[in-house]
């Protein structure tokens, strides 16, 4: 694996206090493009208040195939309500000027679609770290890796339980940044109880690739478990916990309601602090 990048920085970062990452994620475009903006700064934190050390700006896309009940309802209404995938680089803008690094996470298609190089110029530009590919592997990513490269970009690339050790292996060394450990088999949601297979792939993946920095997604949704995951990954990664609050105010007719997501965003904030 190459340096940490521009997102791994926020592992460093975190690791040099003596606790672990953050990573927070949200759609731009829900509630809509201009108020997912207000979202995506709220999950930096507030004046004392800590908040994500990572924002991963999720793209709505028409066949989410990782996605969960929570994001899908989410990034449907986004793409009812208008969102583009240019919107994204605004929201990229907006959480960088709060000094918080944001990558973004979005189905390959999307990328393609936009022109790969075009998208790693526009991303750069706005001041992005790189991207989260979920259903894009190493073994296909050849454009992907001469853009990154081109405009200095962290890869994501993703392994789960399911992983050997050599695609394992190969994954970690594709990856620039950190690399995505999917910690149950499935879609994403929050779940009462965090997976019992994390430790043992994030072990894997250490002693496959000693140098790896590691982020743990699926299920986090309470303090707790975000403390217990923080034991032994390098990033806790959250996103329907998040979302959550914020398709309540939605429905309740309270879109720029956003005292619950911040309230969500400090307990998991203090779990990874403990």
């Amino acid at each position: 694996m190459r340096a940490a990048g521009n997102s791994g920085q926020a592992f460093l970062r975190a690791a040099a206090e003596g606790r672990k990452a953050l990573v927070g994620y949200l759609p731009v475009g829900y509630p809509d493009v201009p108020r997912s903006l207000g979202t995506l700064r709220a999950l930096c934190g507030d004046g004392d208040q800590p908040g994500a050390d990572l924002v991963e700006i999720g793209l709505p896309y028409s066949d989410p195939m990782m996605d969960g009940e929570v994001i899908q309802r989410a990034g449907t209404r986004a793409l009812q309500r208008g969102v583009r995938t240019r919107d994204v680089f605004a929201a990229i803008e907006a959480v960088a000027a709060t000094g918080t690094p944001a990558v973004v996470m979005t189905y390959w298609n999307l990328v393609d679609h936009y022109g790969v190089d075009a998208f790693a110029r526009d991303l750069a530009n706005a001041g992005g770290g790189g991207l989260i590919t979920p259903d894009l592997i190493p073994d296909e990513a050849g454009d992907w890796m001469a853009a990154s490269d081109a405009h200095d970009l962290d890869r994501i690339f993703l392994v789960s339980p399911s992983s050997s050790d050599e695609r394992i292996a190969m994954t970690t060394a594709a990856c620039r940044g950190w690399v995505y450990a999917t910690a149950v088999m499935g879609v994403t949601g929050t779940r009462s109880t965090s997976s019992s297979a994390a430790p043992e792939l994030v072990a894997r993946i250490r002693r496959l690739n000693p140098d790896v920095l590691v982020g743990v997604g699926l299920g986090v949704s309470t303090g707790d478990q975000a403390a217990e995951v923080a034991r032994f990954a390098d990033g806790v990664i959250v996103g329907s916990a998040f979302l959550k609050p914020l398709l309540a105010a939605d429905d309740a007719g309270r879109p720029d309601d956003l005292d619950e997501l911040r309230a969500v965003v400090a307990e998991l904030a203090a779990g990874v602090r403990r």
